[in-house]
């Protein structure tokens, strides 16, 4: 599987960003996938994910309500809508997927994408 993330870029606070993570190679629709950042100087963190079975999603505390994790099986793309930005949601936003369940741990994914930069100022 090959993920190709892409949408990031330079917002103010309070603006929205809709981040895509394109695949290829496998069954889509069997994949769970997440999306992970990393700010500088910090551990990646768990954003969202969405099982491949039901479409169930899951979020972080600090987007939940903001953020909205979708994918099209048809197009083989996973999204990350994101409004109402903050400048702590500054960070490079990856993409993860793997054939089991959807998870929170990155350890969990198997395949990741390159990352995407994402800066919100204020």
């Amino acid at each position: 599987v090959q993920l190709q993330a892409s949408g990031g870029g330079l917002v103010q606070a309070g603006d929205s960003l809709k981040l895509s993570c394109a695949a290829s190679g496998r069954t889509f629709s069997n994949l769970a996938m997440g999306w992970f950042r990393r700010a500088p100087g910090k551990e990646r963190e768990f954003v969202a994910a969405i099982s491949w079975r039901w479409s169930s999603t899951y979020y972080s505390g600090s987007v939940k309500g903001r953020f909205t994790i979708s994918k099209d099986n048809p197009k083989n793309t996973l999204y990350l809508q994101m409004n109402s930005l903050k400048p702590e949601d500054t960070a490079v936003y990856y993409c993860a997927a793997d054939f089991s369940r959807a998870g929170t741990a990155p350890d969990h994914y198997t395949y990741w994408g390159q990352g995407t930069q994402v800066t919100v100022s204020s």
